[in-house]
C-alpha cells in the first residue's frame, strides 16, 4: 500500500447510519445557509442605484464604443474589472484574475435573463485582448485604462472589482458592486473543493489536524503553479502562444 492509504489526516470511519445521521445534521445548517442567501438576494434587489455617465468611452475590436454599447442592447450588464499589469509577460498577470474572469464562460443563460457579461481590462486593449487570446476566452473584452477612475468612483483603480449596472433607455445605472471574496460567486472551483474532505487545502481553513494545507493565499500561490497563473500550462502544452506584444510598461 502506498501512503495514502494511512489514516493520517482522514476522516473517522464509521457506519453508514452514523455517518448519514451527521450528514443530516449538517444538511439543516445547508439549508438554513441557502436560505440567508436568498434572503440576502432578496435585499440586494431592493438597493437602491446611482446614474452613471453611459457616454464613458471604452475600447473594443473595433475601436471607442461607450458603456451604454457594451450592453449589447440586454437591459443589463455584469462587468468584471480585470486587474492588468502594463508591459508585463503572461506569466505576471494576475492570477486571480486569470483564476476568477476565466471561469465564466456559458454566457447563454445570462442572455436568456437579458444580462450581458463583458470584462473591462484595465490595461492597454490591444495587449490585453492578447492574454484573452492565450487563454481561450471569448467572453465581450473591453479596455477600461483611460476610464476606469470614472467607472469607480469611490474604489481603487487597479483592483478587481465586479459590477452590476441597469440600462433604462439610453440611462445607466450602477445597482451592485462587490470584489475580495465576493467575486467567488464567478467560480465554481471553490464551491466544488468545499464539498471535498480535504476542501480547499489552504492554510487559512479550518481544518481537522493532519489534513493537508500546501496552499497559502498571501502569497498568490493558490492558483500559481511553478511561477505561472495555473490555468496558462493546459494553454502552453496546447501550442498557444502567450506573447503578448508588449513594449514596457
Amino acid at each position: 500500500m502506498n501512503d495514502d492509504s494511512t489514516n493520517a489526516g482522514l476522516p473517522a470511519v464509521v457506519d453508514r447510519a452514523t455517518w448519514q445521521a451527521e450528514l443530516d445534521a449538517l444538511r439543516v445548517r445547508e439549508k438554513a445557509h441557502t436560505r440567508e442567501g436568498d434572503a440576502i438576494a432578496a435585499a440586494r434587489r431592493r438597493l437602491p442605484m446611482v446614474e452613471v455617465d453611459s457616454t464613458i468611452p471604452l475600447i473594443g475590436p473595433h475601436g471607442p464604443v461607450t458603456l451604454l454599447d457594451a450592453f449589447e442592447g440586454r437591459r443589463q450588464l455584469i462587468a468584471y474589472f480585470h486587474m492588468w499589469h502594463t508591459g508585463h509577460p503572461a506569466a505576471e498577470q494576475c492570477e486571480g484574475c486569470t483564476f476568477y474572469n476565466g471561469q465564466v464562460r456559458e454566457l447563454s443563460y445570462l442572455h436568456s435573463r437579458d444580462v450581458t457579461y463583458a470584462t473591462f481590462c484595465q490595461g492597454p486593449y490591444e495587449e490585453s485582448v492578447r492574454y484573452r487570446d492565450f487563454m481561450g476566452w471569448d467572453v465581450p473584452w473591453y479596455s477600461v485604462r483611460d476610464s476606469a477612475d470614472r467607472l469607480l468612483p469611490g474604489r481603487q483603480v487597479g483592483m478587481f472589482h465586479l459590477v452590476c449596472y441597469l440600462r433604462d433607455g439610453d440611462r445607466v445605472f450602477e445597482t451592485y458592486w462587490t470584489n475580495g471574496r465576493g467575486v467567488e460567486v464567478m467560480d465554481y472551483s471553490y464551491g466544488l473543493l468545499d464539498l471535498t474532505a480535504y476542501g480547499r487545502q489552504e492554510t487559512w481553513e479550518d481544518s481537522p489536524a493532519g489534513r493537508p494545507q500546501k496552499w497559502d493565499a498571501a502569497t498568490g500561490d493558490t492558483v500559481r503553479t511553478d511561477g505561472r497563473p495555473t490555468a496558462q500550462w493546459s494553454r502552453l502544452e496546447s501550442g498557444r502562444s502567450d506573447d503578448l506584444g508588449a513594449t514596457g510598461g
